[in-house]
């Protein structure tokens, strides 16, 4: 019984040293020249921020260690001094290794033992610091030159330096395929535009330019590679291409979600950071009508139960959200309301007659209302009116003498309907959470705009007219 159980001891012993050994996690050891007797910390790239992952002592001779059973996860990490200094690192592959740095310069100073892809990393470091100081020698030279061919002679040396690392990168890419950073610096590629080809009358297609360099815009990007996530460039690209490169139309926009999101190819990481990116961004726009993408992501990601990273109570709130919005978005039809005027006669919303309608939810008690409500009755009567605008003021709730008292005080002379009897539901129908809130209605009584501020009112009253006029 006894051997048995010794035996048993062995083998356990046995199991968890090939386990150690097949699995050894990390060890990263630094040499500080300038720092002992305190902490360092090592931190990790994620999307836009970056998060703490380890902290290890400096001792008395400068060096610290930053160990664990556990591997880390690929990307670039960040090693990071007691006076917020840092320098980065790429961890994969390789998690045993040693550095020595100098917080005076740590690119030009920096040691590494241990790591080919470090070495190589600093290496480029070090080529990238010089030519960039080079070019800002030549960029100073531009400045002090009048003559135009000096000047033309400056940019085609800046424009070879800029060849040069982009040589450097390629080179690098063709020596090491299977490095992260060959990866990173596959993602800093922009796309090669062609000339565009001919139309049919003869002239280039003016939009292949712009249609091709979106459509290629992550050829070089794997957004199934979770690595990247751990590095400055992901985010980066995500941003800009949905910031900057997308026509900032909300239909674009959401068709464009579902084609970078695709490209994830299922990796749970790099997928569950895209969908949050663009659920939180669309839905915390300030951008009027963007919203409609925030919608869209809720409908496609999270009630088809794609979303599975969040609990019950969270997912209630975002679906419950989504759908307040839903209704009143624009381009919509505004839903019907069927109010009471100041005397409790029947008002419906539709019942008023004029080619634009703007419908303001407010409260005579609001501070915020009680500065808008008047700016905006003095652009109905210095402008509004006269362009056809009429105004369905609706009063939220509180004393009705109140309400018709601030009304009689302050002449305001366009409709005003209140819902007593909560027959409307106004609130769910326009998502009415704060006051005051204006929306405009055209004729069919469509939602055009919706949130807007009294000062931006009358310009986006005349830019509606103005396209309205111009169709046939």
């Amino acid at each position: 019984m006894l051997r048995s159980f010794l035996n048993l001891i062995i083998l356990l012993l046995s199991v968890n040293a090939l386990a150690q050994k097949s699995n050894p996690g990390y060890e990263i050891k630094v040499k500080f020249k300038n720092y002992k007797d305190t902490l360092a910390f090592l931190g990790n790239y994620y999307g836009e921020k970056q998060y703490l992952k380890d902290t290890t002592r400096i001792d008395k001779n400068g060096f610290a260690v930053f160990k664990d059973n556990e591997k880390l996860p690929g990307g670039m990490y960040l090693v990071v001094t007691p006076d917020k200094k840092y320098f980065e690192i790429i961890i994969d592959k390789e998690q045993n290794f040693y550095l020595e740095a100098d917080s005076t310069d740590f690119i030009q100073t920096m040691v590494v033992k241990g790591s080919e892809e470090n070495s190589l990393f600093y290496e480029y470091l070090r080529t990238g610091v010089t030519m960039q100081k080079e070019m800002m020698s030549l960029s100073k030279t531009l400045a002090d030159k009048k003559n135009k061919a000096d000047s033309t002679l400056v940019f085609d040396n800046i424009k070879s330096i800029n060849k040069q690392l982009d040589d450097y990168r390629e080179n690098f890419i063709k020596s090491h395929p299977g490095m992260l950073l060959t990866k990173m610096f596959g993602a800093l590629r922009e796309p090669t535009v062609p000339e565009a080809p001919l139309l049919p009358n003869g002239r280039k297609d003016s939009l292949f330019p712009y249609q091709y360099y979106k459509t290629h815009f992550f050829d070089n990007v794997d957004l199934s590679d979770d690595r990247l996530l751990r590095s400055p460039i992901f985010h980066q690209k995500i941003s800009r291409y949905f910031n900057n490169v997308i026509v900032q139309i909300p239909d674009s926009i959401s068709k464009e979600t579902d084609r970078v999101i695709a490209m994830t190819k299922g990796n749970p990481e790099t997928f569950k950071y895209i969908v949050w990116w663009l659920t939180y961004t669309y839905e915390t726009s300030k951008i009027m009508g963007m919203d409609a993408v925030f919608v869209h992501m809720v409908e496609k990601y999270y009630m088809t139960k794609q979303v599975n990273w969040i609990d019950s109570t969270q997912m209630t709130k975002i679906i419950d959200r989504a759908k307040k919005i839903a209704p009143n978005m624009l381009g919509n039809r505004a839903p019907t309301l069927r109010l009471r005027d100041m005397y409790l006669n029947p008002l419906s919303s539709d019942e008023v007659k004029s080619p634009y309608l703007v419908m303001v939810f407010w409260d005579p008690t609001c501070g915020h209302c009680k500065k808008e409500i008047p700016r905006l009755d003095s652009l109905y009567k210095k402008s509004l009116k006269a362009k056809g605008v009429e105004v369905l003021a609706i009063n939220l709730e509180g004393d009705q003498k109140l309400w018709m008292d601030y009304v009689a005080e302050h002449d305001l002379l366009w409709l005003n309907a209140w819902d007593p009897y909560n027959e409307s539901d106004f609130r769910k129908k326009y998502d009415i959470y704060s006051t005051p809130v204006i929306y405009l209605l055209d004729k069919e009584r469509k939602i055009i705009a919706k949130r807007i501020a009294v000062d931006q009112l009358g310009d986006v009253v005349d830019k509606i007219i103005e396209r309205d006029n111009k169709k046939p």
